[in-house]
């Protein structure tokens, strides 16, 4: 989770790759449980589509973006579930992994 955040860190200034101006601020990070998934999402500047497709790869990771989330998906994937990469609702990006049991809403 820490190394999400760094990363969404990384990836969030007043500009954009293009020179393009964001809505600047602080980043957040939310980590969310919901009854069969749980997510973490950011209001980062989220993930192009075509960068999407080989974002969990291991070609890709060792070209581009480092070794994290090719090692997350291959832990994902040891235990049976599933990772996919979103839009978050803010606009930056969402990993959520699901098929797992989770204790839905209720932490009690």
């Amino acid at each position: 989770m820490i190394c999400s955040a760094r990363n969404a860190n990384s990836y969030t200034s007043d500009c954009l790759p293009d020179g393009s101006e964001t809505a600047a601020g602080t980043l957040t990070v939310d980590v969310r449980v919901t009854e069969s998934a749980f997510y973490v999402a950011d209001n980062g500047i989220g993930i192009p589509d075509e960068r999407r497709k080989r974002l969990f790869d291991l070609e890709y990771a060792d070209s581009d973006a480092g070794y994290g989330l090719y090692i997350v998906s291959t832990l994902v994937e040891a235990h049976g579930w599933d990772i996919s990469v979103t839009d978050s609702d803010s606009g930056g990006a969402r990993f959520e992994i699901s098929g797992v049991e989770t204790p839905g809403t209720d932490c009690s």
